[in-house]
Parts: structure tokens; sequence; C-alpha cells
């Protein structure tokens, strides 16, 4: 057995997960997959290439190469000021668009599990009106821009709402256009809806976890999730307020030809010289690197420069990655909840680049 397969069921036998998908490539095919585990213990269904998962955080990846995209048509400039299209929000107006991309804003970062609500809630979800409360109540920054990095999902609300205003259409609707579709995916096999039941994985949290116990105080378990199975506890189907920040669904496979096209030098999604900027690490107003380009974070295996993207939340948790210099890259898929950027893919690729 090889060695990612063996270390990938031990994720599931050792109850780290009820599954795990992983798939390595390059900018043309699939070079290594392996997939353990269930997507449902309910029903016993295994995950396979349809499954969907939620993608949480490596959403901000697509809202990046959005607000570059307009750039590169002249409807923007990185370094306009967020007081520009926003001027009614408590901010400096020495945050540019550059600053919130880079997350050195200094804009807070207060915990967001329990920013969601259920697909009967959706049709109706005002999401810049919970948004602007929120964005009132934390507008003290922490930092000046560009003192130090902070990550922000606030920052990328704010990056959403900016899409927005300058793209005249609602911001799912602005990246289905102008990134989705322009990619060779199958239908519904990533987005922001949910889809039916039986394509769409079942997030859990462990049930007897110091987070489990944590969750009652930051939600409302009853309304989010169903009752326990064996060890795990299942979230009900669940939206993320925010769609810039961690609202996109989507198949491993998906995923995997989103970085597929960023891997190429000028691709589909953005110029040469765009996709550059994208991935250059940000340097502070100290000279240190802060670790964070444009919506990617900066690191490095086996002297191999990458970048990546973690997304976390209830009941899911997935890493994407690229490696720039290889023209390769590697996903990852959990249906149990992450909250902070694991890098679990160290472990897994660095048989990969052996």
């Amino acid at each position: 057995m090889h060695p990612v397969e063996t270390l990938l069921n031990l994720q599931v036998t050792e109850a780290h997960t009820p599954s795990v998908q992983y798939i390595h490539f390059d900018t043309r095919k699939i070079l290594f997959r392996h997939t353990a585990g269930l997507a449902n213990l309910s029903t016993g269904q295994a995950p396979n290439c349809d499954t969907l998962y939620q993608g949480y955080s490596v959403t901000k990846t697509f809202t990046a190469i959005a607000i570059l995209q307009l750039a590169e048509k002249g409807a923007l400039h990185l370094s306009d000021a967020l007081t520009k299209y926003l001027p009614d929000l408590p901010y400096s107006s020495a945050i540019t668009l550059r600053h919130l991309l880079h997350h050195s804003a200094g804009i807070p970062n207060p915990m967001p599990l329990n920013w969601i609500h259920l697909p009967e809630e959706h049709a109706t979800f005002d999401e810049w009106g919970f948004f602007r409360p929120v964005l009132q109540k934390n507008g003290k920054p922490g930092a000046a821009p560009d003192e130090k990095f902070a990550y922000s999902n606030l920052g990328y609300v704010l990056l959403g709402e900016v899409i927005a205003l300058v793209s005249g259409m609602s911001y799912a609707d602005y990246i289905e256009q102008h990134i989705l579709q322009k990619l060779p995916l199958p239908p519904d096999s990533i987005g922001f809806h949910l889809a039916g039941h039986e394509r769409s994985a079942v997030g859990y949290q462990k049930y007897f976890s110091v987070m489990n116990a944590a969750l009652g105080l930051l939600m409302n378990k009853r309304k989010f999730m169903q009752p326990r199975i064996g060890g795990w506890q299942p979230f009900r189907p669940l939206y993320v307020n925010g769609s810039a920040y961690g609202g996109l669904f989507g198949t491993p496979e998906a995923f995997v030809t989103y970085v597929q096209a960023l891997l190429e030098p000028d691709g589909r999604l953005l110029s040469g010289r765009s996709r550059m900027e994208m991935l250059t690490e940000n340097r502070l107003s100290d000279g240190k690197e802060s670790g964070m380009s444009m919506s990617w974070f900066c690191g490095e295996l086996h002297g191999i420069p990458f970048r990546a993207h973690a997304g976390g939340g209830g009941g899911f948790y997935v890493e994407i990655r690229l490696y720039p210099t290889l023209q390769k890259g590697s996903v990852v898929f959990f249906n149990r909840t992450g909250i902070s950027d694991e890098r679990f893919l160290d472990k897994v690729d660095r048989y990969m680049l052996d």
C-alpha cells in the first residue's frame, strides 16, 4: 500500500474524520487520488467524485481573482481606498483594496462560527443587512495598514461588497459568470447553492471533544446540529452568511480544475501579470515578509515554494495548494470540523514531491 493511502486510511480508522478525499495533479491530469471512509454515516454512503463539500475560506481565493479581474478591466484600482466604495463604514481612508487582499488592513476578525443560516432561511437572508452592524461594531482597527498580517473574514466580506458595487451584479453571480463558467466544469459541481442530500457529504463534529462543548457557547446547536451518531454529531445542511469569505460548495475535482487553471502562467482567469501579483508574498511596512500573498498563504515543502489556502468551519475542513514551479497541486477534503490552518497537505504531499 502507498504511504499516502496508509496515512489517509488512518485518519478514518483512528476516528479523526468520517471520510477523506485527496487528489494530487498537474496542469492536465490527476496523478494520484485516494478516498476513504463515509460521506454519510447514517446511510453508509461512501464519497465519490460527485460528492459536494463546503469549501469555506478557500472561497477567498475566488474573491481575490474577481478583484484582480476588475482591476484588469480598469473598473477599480488595487490602490483605491475602501472608503471610495463604502464611505459609511467606520474605517480609515488609509485602508486600500490591496491591504484587504493581503489581510494587512488591521480589520478585526471576530469568531465566525455563528455566522450561518439554514437552507429554509436562505431565500430571505439579507447578507449586507447582517454584516453592516457587525462591521460597525468592529470598526476599531487592531493595527495600521501593512503594520502586520492579521487574517480577517470581515475584510473579504468588504471585498465581496466592492465586487457587487463595481460589477453591478451580486457577488455570487459575478463569480459564476467570470470564474466558474470559464472553467471546464461539470454542471452543479461547484457554486453557492446546496445540492440535494444524496450528493452532499454530511459534516460532522467529534462528539467527545472540547470543540463540541464549546460549540454550545458559540452557536445554537439545537438549530444547526442533529442527534449524535456513534462518536460523531452531524451538522444540518447550512449556508455561511458571507458568500465572499466562505460560501462555496464543490466537489474535490471541481477545485482541482480551478487550481489547474491557476497553474497556467497566463491562464483563463487572469493575465500572467495579475497572476504573478496575486501570488507574490506581501512585504509589510517594516520590510518583513508577511507569509501571505493576495488571499494565498505562502510556504515551502522540501524547499519547494507553494501557495495554499485552508477552509474550515462547522462540519468540514479542506485545503487547496499549488506548487507553481512544478506546475502541480493538491487538494484534501474532510467532512469533519476544522477551525485552523492545519497544513495537513505537508504530511501528504511530502510523499508526492520526493
